[in-house]
Formats: structure tokens, sequence, C-alpha cells
């Protein structure tokens, strides 16, 4: 079995339309998200390496130092499957664009770390 890492991605235009609805339409479809998503977890239980978690805001360190930026990555987790294709299939229809504002999951194999010589 191979493990892949699937991110999570999201926008800011579907957060700002998210947003803009009502507190209690946000809460009816969070209720209805959740619910998806557990039937998911269940689903793919045993497929799921690692649960993963939301993730919050990012800083970039690099040669020019530490530096706060954005990007698209709201959350995580890690699953094993035997290829790219099978692995894909396990988000399609995924409750994270499909009841929820994000935008869609990428994903990429975890590849073995290079031994020294």
């Amino acid at each position: 079995m191979k493990r892949f890492l699937a991110i999570f991605t999201g926008n800011s235009a579907a957060m700002r339309n998210w947003m803009a609805e009502d507190e209690e339409a946000r809460k009816r479809k969070t209720q209805q998200g959740m619910r998806a998503w557990n039937a998911w977890v269940e689903q793919h239980r045993n497929a799921i390496v690692e649960m993963g978690a939301p993730v919050g805001k990012t800083k970039r360190i690099g040669p020019d130092g530490v530096s706060d930026i954005t990007n698209n990555i709201g959350a995580y987790n890690v699953v094993q499957a035997e290829s790219y294709d099978a692995a894909a299939a396990m988000f399609v229809n995924h409750p994270h664009f499909t009841l929820f504002p994000g935008d869609a999951v990428e994903i990429m194999e975890c590849l073995p770390i290079p031994q020294a010589n």
C-alpha cells in the first residue's frame, strides 16, 4: 500500500459566500456536512492512516527569514491506497466541497525518504 497526503483546499470567495449566509442556514449546512463527513470517515476507516486536522495561519521560513503568508490549505489527512487512482476515488464527491465551502482535495504520494550512503 502507498500512502497519500490529502490537502483540503479552499478559497476566500467561497468562504465569503458561506459567511454571507445567515447563521441558521450555516448551522444547518454544518450539521449536514459533519454527518456526511463522518459517513465518509466510516466508509474509508481502513484506509485512513492519520485523520489529520484543520490548519491555521501560515508562516513561511526561508533564506530571507520568517514571514506571514496565505495559501489555500484548509486541512489535511493521510490515507493509504494501492494507487493514485484508488486514493483519488476516495475523495470524489467529498463533503469538503459538496457541502462545505472548500473547493478541492489535492493528493500526493508520500515517498520514501532517500537513504544516505
